[in-house]
């Protein structure tokens, strides 16, 4: 880590080919922890995902901050070559197109590997190698296939998660195999290809489902449906109609939060000695329970489990991030310049950083650079590889390369 900032990757040249999430996301851990990562964008729009709205106008914002950005023709054999210029002083290639699309472009990893043998190349897709390699894929799409949404929604409602989580996981199993790679290419001088996928991703999550499973022997039920593994584990109302998550997980805890909600009687009740006991007697427990906290303001039953120190959280929003001392007493909070081609409601806004800290000062990482413009970046990095600025003017005239 230098003086000026979080950079344990500084030095590490990353070439990012990606859009959406998966990719733009790999390429956000290492270039927030200091990584040089060069967007290439296809010149002249760029990244398509820059013009998505609705629920998805954000992702750009979000995974491309710290990052400069390249705006080129790979249809072109110019193009090409420029990038392959590129790629002999590269470490890093991220790649999240579809499956035969880098290698139609010039840019596979056999093509970019005989140019430089030292380069890892990340490549992010729906399935890893077998059967469905070649099969598109989504991060909806993978959370139905893998039982990820039958886990979260109703029974008989299979729900995706809240959150693009499966892409992001990718992502981060993707960068685990990059620094991996990174550290056998200290020892061995080469570099190799490294494979993350969405479909495995999502499987890994359900690891502990599948265990359970062939443990008791049972059909995994949804999360709605569960059988408890606590006796108290549930979300209760409250007298001013808020609500929140409470979990006691133990006979230490159980013994305080009856204290501290005055329920003597469940305390001294014998059939609730200890968790396993209170866990089969939840169908009339839980209501017991909930008759007496929803007789309370929000505020009260917070300090009182609070007191009581067992866990529990309120049922929070987006939006209540933003004031959340936990991310604001812990510079947790970045601000990132919003960019987007529908009209903003505004320019900037506090994102959530790397949840990463390091050393002895609990760094974190910090953003260097604001989220670029397509091709704002082309110049410099081509003058980076020898182009003179007679060609690099030619290139532009052609298309070849876009500016913003």
């Amino acid at each position: 880590m230098s003086e000026a900032g979080l950079s344990p990757l500084a030095g590490i040249r990353v070439l990012e080919f990606s859009h959406t999430i998966m990719g733009p996301c790999a390429g956000l851990v290492m270039a927030d922890l200091g990584a040089e990562v060069i967007k290439i964008e296809p010149a002249p729009e760029g990244d398509k995902t820059r013009q998505l709205n609705g629920f998805a106008a954000g992702f750009f914002s979000t995974f491309n901050r710290n990052k400069q950005s390249l705006a080129v023709d790979l249809k072109s054999s110019q193009g090409q070559a420029l990038v392959h210029q590129l790629v002999a002083t590269a470490d890093v290639v991220i790649e999240n197109y579809g499956p035969g699309t880098m290698e139609r472009l010039g840019c596979g990893w056999e093509q970019l590997s005989a140019i430089n043998s030292r380069l890892i190349y990340l490549s992010l897709k729906g399935f890893l190698s077998g059967p469905w390699q070649e099969r598109a894929a989504l991060d909806e799409v993978v959370q139905f296939e893998s039982g990820l949404a039958y886990m979260t929604g109703p029974v008989g409602q299979p729900l995706r998660a809240g959150a693009s989580i499966v892409d992001i996981l990718g992502a981060v199993f993707g960068v685990t195999g990059v620094l991996a790679a990174l550290r056998e290419r200290d020892i061995t001088g080469r570099g190799q290809r490294v494979g993350s996928a969405l479909f495995e991703s999502a499987a890994f999550l359900m690891a502990s489902h599948m265990a359970g499973g062939a443990a008791t022997g049972e059909t995994v039920p949804p999360m709605t449906a569960r059988r408890g593994a606590w006796g108290i584990y549930d979300v209760f109302d409250t007298a001013d109609d808020k609500q929140l998550f409470i979990g006691v997980t133990s006979d230490s805890q159980w013994q305080r939060f009856c204290e501290s909600f005055e329920l003597y009687a469940l305390l001294e009740n014998e059939r609730l000695r200890t968790n396993p006991q209170r866990t089969a007697c939840r169908d009339w427990l839980l209501p017991e329970v909930s008759k007496v906290l929803v007789r309370h303001p929000y505020d009260v039953v917070l300090q009182r489990c609070t007191d009581a120190d067992v866990s529990y959280a309120p049922v929070g929003q987006p939006e209540d991030l933003w004031q959340h001392p936990q991310l604001q007493g812990n510079g947790g909070l970045l601000d990132v310049e919003l960019l987007n081609a529908e009209v903003l409601a505004a320019s900037r806004a506090l994102l959530p950083g790397l949840p990463l800290e390091f050393g002895e000062q609990r760094q974190r990482a910090t953003v260097r650079h604001s989220v670029p413009g397509c091709g704002e970046h082309t110049r410099s990095i081509l003058q980076s590889v020898g182009v003179s600025d007679e060609l690099y003017d030619s290139l532009l005239r052609e298309g070849i390369v876009a500016k913003e």
